[in-house]
């Protein structure tokens, strides 16, 4: 399964592929995380919030290969991004694993994905850096296998996301 996640509208259609899915969470009504834990202990796997987050972090579970696009805002994902990043958490347990020597949650049967975030905005070598780092440090909890981080301008978006998702079906 490959999924774009994506903070804002792009020209995509993958309604004729069975494996791949578009997500524009600016059309989705997704509330903030209450930190109840609900998600591990009332109802193991599912968020006690229903609203759309509980259609998207399935398909996030799922995918092998995602690609999230988010604007940079200081350093970190964009609110509409980071809110749904923090909504998945009901794809982990409330257990803990050792990963190079850091601490990190188990995965509910969450395959290995490969991953490439795009962050696109006026973007600063220090912000870029931040980022990077904040990637790296969740890669291990978000599953990732592989991850590719790219800069891009606004208007540049589009091309960019095209290039990565044409680079699918190539491989």
């Amino acid at each position: 399964m490959k999924l774009v996640l994506s903070d804002t509208a792009l020209p995509l259609d993958f309604s004729q592929q069975a494996d791949a899915s578009y997500i524009n969470l600016d059309e989705l009504k997704i509330a903030t995380c209450i930190g109840c834990f609900g998600c591990w202990t009332k109802t193991p796997s599912k968020c006690v919030i229903r609203d759309d987050a509980t259609k998207v972090y399935p398909i996030i579970a799922k995918s092998e290969h995602v690609i999230y696009v988010s604007k940079l805002q200081y350093g970190g994902y964009d609110l509409p991004m980071k809110t749904m990043l923090e909504r998945a958490i009901p794809t982990q347990q409330a257990f803990i694993r050792l990963v190079d020597g850091e601490a990190h949650h188990v995965q509910r049967n969450v395959p290995l994905k490969a991953a490439t975030i795009i962050a696109y905005g006026n973007i600063c070598q220090q912000e870029q850096a931040i980022f990077e780092r904040l990637v790296a440090r969740n890669a291990h909890n978000m599953n990732f296998a592989s991850v590719r981080v790219i800069f891009t301008s606004e208007a540049q978006l589009e091309t960019v996301v095209m290039e990565e998702v044409a680079a699918w079906k190539k491989s």
